[in-house]
């Protein structure tokens, strides 16, 4: 069994899991997942009903075929991959650097998501598989508010330093790349105000764990015009 990953191609907590496999140059099979239908194969998978899944094989025994492992929630799985395949490479430093890629990726996953990234995604794209009518366009005007106070922090970090949790690229960029990159498809990101933030985040654009993310579609929301752009 090859691995996969079932996941949505907007997912911040996907795109978080991919960017990591992506890094790692791991071959992966992608498995779209359309969540919401609470299909009966996925929640056997993952009773929580959740994207990101991965399914990897380990292997245990040489003399036996491979052992399928299944793991849910993004950041167990990027703390898997990253302990199992890359000696922890992208949580690295003394505790003190380690505590703040910590930090970094929960405000992404928890803080941004919450206010940003989240209600930008149920509004703009859930809310029609949901049936839950058209868009809230007084959420989504607090969502943007919001989103330029989270990217004028992130300009602020980047002062003085060259990838948000310092030196080393690591889990805190991923993870905060992931989110920002669901806000670009809408062309919802006003890079402009931010210099520092702008050019951190085209560096990771060019990255080549970057390059499938920039080919993902979703059916009748075609992205903003600079989202392919590397030189946005």
């Amino acid at each position: 069994m090859a691995r996969q990953l079932f996941h949505f191609p907007l997912c911040p907590f996907s795109r978080k899991v991919r960017i990591l496999l992506g890094e790692q140059k791991l071959e992966v099979t992608l498995v779209v997942e359309p969540f919401w239908n609470h299909r009966k194969e996925f929640l056997d998978l993952n009773p929580a009903g959740q994207v990101p899944v991965l399914v990897d094989d380990i292997l245990v025994d040489p003399r036996k075929l491979p052992v399928p492992k299944v793991l849910s929630n993004s950041d167990a799985i990027c703390q898997y991959l990253n302990e199992a395949y890359y000696e922890g490479v992208f949580m690295k430093g003394d505790v003190f650097e380690k505590a703040e890629i910590r930090r970094l990726t929960a405000w992404f996953d928890e803080k941004f998501f919450t206010e940003v990234s989240g209600p930008i995604l149920y509004e703009k794209v859930f809310k029609r598989y949901l049936g839950g009518g058209g868009p809230d366009s007084g959420r989504i005007r607090r969502a943007l508010i919001a989103c330029e106070r989270h990217l004028a922090y992130i300009d602020k970090i980047l002062t003085d330093r060259y990838w948000l949790a310092g030196d080393g690229y690591s889990l805190a960029d991923i993870t905060a790349s992931a989110h920002l990159s669901t806000m670009d498809y809408f062309g919802s990101v006003r890079w402009d105000p931010c210099p520092m933030a702008k050019e951190w985040y085209s560096r990771l654009k060019c990255r080549p764990s970057f390059k499938s993310l920039l080919k993902d579609r979703v059916s009748g929301i075609m992205p903003s015009s600079s989202y392919e752009d590397l030189d946005f």
